[in-house]
Order: structure tokens, then sequence, then C-alpha cells
């Protein structure tokens, strides 16, 4: 395993960081459990969550995810030997049951928020909170053409920003991030902590595969500029890359569970998907390990989260850490991504 510093913070985190939406909904107690230990055992340090988990998001299963792993955690005691992500919703009216259906990124719900996590993760810190996404009506989650809606009115990123201070003051998060952000804020939120003198954020939090590169078109500048690497999610695109959906629909697979989940099912993002599996096959290449190794080699990428629903998935993706695509390969994706460009944004 390859380790990397967390932007400009002292965060040595693993180039694979396991993801954990599926613990609660997918996968029980036990099974989680031993994805951590497989997990730990082959050098990942790194472990991402959110309030909201399990996935998809249910009044049943909210917080299931920090549960189980709060109960690792305090039977293991290796709170010491993993870096500790999660997450804190934005507005989200269709989530009545979280905060009487009132949550924000404001002060009264951040402190509730990142108290009720540390509880149920059995923690007293977190290394790293994110904010799952924008209090305000901007492209996030796969939506296209900027329009601007009218809404409660947004918190403000300086209130959230100071509130989050506060919490770094107070010892329960030592850094804070962003997810599911666009350019304009997160050059917001760096303007913000430099003019106040408030905690810089030291990750974004994006969607990032062969399937949707749209990372490349603004963020990825600033990744770079201002040392805020990505922390890349869904990079097998719901399990699509695999190549397992192609001509069938296997059970207990993601998408035949959950058919409204279709952003990475369009006619483009299938005719994609088959280019790049037959790609990887014609190389004598695992399609998913050389859809993550795509992900890990870019230079913009602090981790890539992958998550499992299996043992032997999670093994096999943990060893994309061994696979480096020669120049040819890398070319040959070039030619996909210029026919089918950002086919699931």
């Amino acid at each position: 395993m390859r380790y990397r510093l967390l932007g400009r913070s002292d965060l040595k985190v693993s180039e694979i960081c396991l993801g954990t939406m599926t613990f609660g909904q997918q996968n029980n107690e036990a099974e989680g459990h031993a994805q951590l230990d497989m997990a730990l055992d082959h050098g990942v340090n790194f472990i991402d969550t959110a309030e909201m988990y399990a996935i998809p998001p249910r009044a049943e299963t909210y917080g299931e995810t920090e549960r189980i792993i709060g109960n690792w955690l305090h039977k293991t005691g290796k709170r010491d030997r993993i870096i500790l992500a999660s997450k804190v919703i934005g507005q989200a009216e269709w989530m009545s049951y979280v905060r009487n259906g009132r949550a924000c990124l404001d002060r009264a719900n951040i402190e509730q928020a990142i108290d009720d996590s540390l509880r149920r993760l059995r923690t007293g810190y977190l290394d790293l909170y994110q904010l799952h996404w924008p209090d305000r009506q901007t492209n996030f989650f796969g939506k296209l053409g900027y329009q601007y809606a009218q809404q409660s009115p947004p918190t403000t990123i300086e209130e959230t920003l100071q509130v989050l201070a506060d919490l770094v003051k107070a010892g329960k998060v030592r850094y804070v991030g962003v997810s599911n952000e666009t350019p304009w804020g997160v050059m917001e939120y760096l303007r913000c902590s430099e003019r106040l003198d408030l905690p810089r954020i030291v990750s974004i939090q994006n969607p990032y595969s062969l399937l949707n590169r749209s990372y490349e078109v603004g963020l990825a500048e600033i990744s770079r500029q201002e040392q805020l690497p990505l922390l890349a999610y869904s990079p097998l695109g719901f399990g699509v890359l695999t190549g397992k959906y192609i001509g069938q629909q296997p059970e207990q697979a993601r998408l035949s569970l959950f058919n409204n989940y279709q952003r990475y099912s369009t006619d483009n993002g299938v005719a994609a998907t088959a280019d790049y599996v037959a790609l990887a096959r014609k190389h004598r290449l695992s399609p998913a390990q050389m859809a993550l190794a795509f992900v890990n080699s870019r230079p913009f990428v602090g981790a890539t989260i992958i998550g499992a629903t299996n043992l032997e998935q999670l093994k096999e993706n943990l060893a994309s850490v061994e696979l480096e695509l020669n120049e040819e390969l890398l070319q040959d994706i070039e030619e996909i991504h210029r026919r089918y460009p950002n086919p699931c944004p």
C-alpha cells in the first residue's frame, strides 16, 4: 500500500480508502467488521463513512453504518490505527427523519450531528469531517446546467466554517473537507478561511471514474494549485465498470436491488462501459482493477474510495494498487473517452 499526505494536513492516508455505505443494508455487522479487518490487513488506514449511511438512505438505517464501525472500534481497540472520516448532510427536505426535517449546515445542526456521530462511532474525535453536499441549490449528484432556484435561505459558508472551527478548537475534529462541491464553492471556502483565519479545507470528496471525469474540467486545477486533493467516490460507477451488468442483472447486486440508481446506466454509459471492459480484457486485466488503477494514477487524487459487498470483491479492489497502466493502455482509454466524454456525470 502507498500513502500520501492529505493536502496541507498531517494526515498520511492510504491510497485506497474503504467506503462503508453498504454496512447496515447490503452488509450486516459481521460482514462489515470482516471488511474492516481485511482492509487493515492490506495496509488501508483510511475509513470513510457518513451520518446518513447506510445507502440507500432510509429512516430505519440512518446512522447504522457509523454504529457498526463504532462497535468494531470498541471491539478491536484499533482507533489509533485508522484515519476516520465522516460527513454531515446539507439541506435535505427528502430526509424528514433527520433532525425533524430541518437539516442544514448551520450551528445547531452541525453541533448535534457531530455529537451523534461521535456517539455512534464510539470515539472522541474525527480525523476528517466533511460537508456531504452544499446547502445551496447548485450542480451536484449528476445535475448539469446550472439553474438558480428559489429555496430556503442556505446557511452562509462563513457560518458553516465558523462552526467547524469551533469543533476543531474543541478537539472533536482534526480537519475539515467538502463533498459534492463546485469550483465556486471550493474557492469560496478557501477565501473565507483566509479572510477570517478559519480552518482551511483539506480535501474534496466528489465522484470520479472512467464514466465521469467531469472533475477534470474545473476542479482538478484547483486540486493541484491549492494542494486540495480529491477523495474519489464511485470509482467503479456503482459497480458498472466491473462489467457484471453487461447483458445481465445479477441477483443481490446493487442496481438489481435498488433500480432507481441509474446514474451510471445511460445509453452512452452502457456503450462506454462495454468498450472499457473489452479494453481491459484485451490486455488481460480485471476490468475493476483497470478502472481503479486509472483513478489511483491521477495526480490530483488523494485517495480512491472503494466499496464492496463481499470479501472477494474487496480483495480484488485492494489489489488495484499493484497495477500500473502503461502508456499504450492509457492512450486507448483516452480514445474511448473521446468517443464517450463523461457519459455519466
